[in-house]
């Protein structure tokens, strides 16, 4: 079977590190275009230059990164350098990237590469604020059906919000971009953090990825060390979720997940429960299912997929 051919949209962020250092370890499985930069966890210039950092710290200079969107649809960004740092990437200490930035704007290459390969073959994996994604909807309305699958990190049920009492981050930077993805007509599947809060980086995994003993193991215990005390101390927690990565180990080991193909609808008027994901779990309304929304993970599956794949960079 032919490796799945993916664009990661990405605000890194040590656990969007993490997804895409899976995706570029798995090579069988996935394809990577490109990496599209948004403003979310940091501002624009940090999420771009992470974006490199990453790679070069993978060995894969060759992987095109775009920077896009610098702020969200219809409002005013909102940023987490509280639980990330200042950098996005705290944690380690990974010299700036010697790589550029591709020439151009995320918006068209995500544009000119959907229309350029073969209709139903590209699969978009936002791990960020959907406001790239929506603006590339938006402007090239012929490209929508031309995606295969949206395989996103984002969104609650069960645990309703981390960022707002009803809002999971990704989707409360900007509701708008997501409510124009959701509503798209694609295939989508939700990793939200109904599914992300139980891919906790406990000690013993922790310890494993250390004792990889290459740049990437060591870093990316680091990185975990760093951010794991803002859940620890929020959630009293045994470790630091791992959001993104849950969306390439799914295009990787789909039979790790678990959910329910539900509607799911974003609140974008009121206030007082902004980017809340609406997710018809139990299936009382009459609204039409339009993603499939995953409230659970293998996670020793996932943890021994993860410690695997990053022994090979």
């Amino acid at each position: 079977m032919a490796p799945r051919k993916i664009i990661i949209d990405t605000d890194p962020g040590q656990d969007d590190a993490v997804a895409i250092l899976l995706a570029l370890a798995s090579p069988e499985e996935i394809e990577m275009l490109g990496i599209t930069a948004v403003a979310g966890n940091v501002p624009l210039e940090l999420t771009a230059k992470n974006a490199r950092i990453v790679c070069e710290l993978a060995g894969h200079t060759d992987i095109p990164v775009y920077a896009g969107c610098d702020r969200p649809l219809n409002r005013t960004l909102v940023t987490a350098e509280h639980v990330h740092g200042k950098t996005g990437l705290d944690g380690p200490v990974l010299p700036d990237p010697k790589m550029p930035l591709a020439e151009g704007h995320a918006v068209d290459f995500i544009i000119d590469t959907l229309r350029t390969q073969e209709p139903g073959t590209v699969t978009l994996c936002p791990l960020g604020p959907l406001t790239n994604i929506a603006t590339a909807f938006t402007k090239a309305p012929d490209i929508v059906d031309r995606v295969q699958e949206i395989v996103l990190m984002g969104g609650a049920y069960f645990e309703v919000g981390n960022i707002t009492p009803t809002a999971e981050f990704n989707i409360h930077v900007d509701p708008d971009a997501a409510d124009i993805v959701f509503k798209s007509g694609r295939p989508i599947v939700v990793m939200s953090l109904d599914v992300t809060h139980k891919a906790l980086v406990t000690k013993p995994r922790n310890d494993a990825f250390r004792a990889l003993g290459n740049k990437v193991g060591i870093a990316v215990a680091q990185m975990t060390d760093f951010f794991e005390r803002f859940d620890k101390n929020k959630y009293g927690s045994e470790g630091a979720p791992l959001h993104d990565p849950c969306v390439t180990a799914y295009l990787i080991r789909p039979d790790l997940f678990s959910g329910r193909h539900v509607n799911v609808e974003i609140e974008t008027q009121s206030e007082l429960t902004m980017g809340m994901t609406v997710a018809d779990w139990w299936g009382v309304t009459d609204r039409t299912p339009n993603a499939l929304f995953i409230g659970d993970l293998d996670a020793d599956g996932f943890f021994a997929l993860l410690t695997e794949r990053l022994a090979r960079l």
